[in-house]
């Protein structure tokens, strides 16, 4: 049995996860807790934020985040590609700037205009 912090919404509800039981939840106060947590066990994923250079800009940092949430053992592949980056202004807000990263359909994107 796992215990979980629910992270759909505020509430944060107390889950427990019974992986002996076909991932049975109890504890949530509604379906998206259910799926939070089945999901948490069986293929984890997570929307990740960061930043990546950007030059002919009035700042050097432009904040990203991937458009879909990223499996959780791609995290740290996706890290080392966005250090890599160095992006050309102008920038748009919502500009795709890696397509399929690592083939899971995820795209990075732009989150400000510069």
């Amino acid at each position: 049995m796992k215990h979980l912090i629910c992270i759909t919404c505020p509430k944060g509800c107390h889950l427990q996860v019974d992986e002996n039981k076909d991932y049975a939840v109890t504890g949530n106060n509604c379906p998206r807790g259910a799926e939070y947590g089945r999901n948490e066990l069986l293929h984890p994923v997570r929307v990740l934020t960061s930043t990546v250079r950007i030059t002919g800009a009035a700042i050097p940092r432009l904040p990203v985040k991937t458009d879909k949430p990223l499996p959780k053992e791609r995290m740290f592949d996706c890290m080392e590609l966005i250090n890599g980056l160095l992006v050309q202004s102008p920038v748009q807000v919502g500009q795709v700037l890696a397509e399929d990263l690592f083939g899971t359909g995820v795209n990075l994107v732009a989150c400000k205009t510069l």
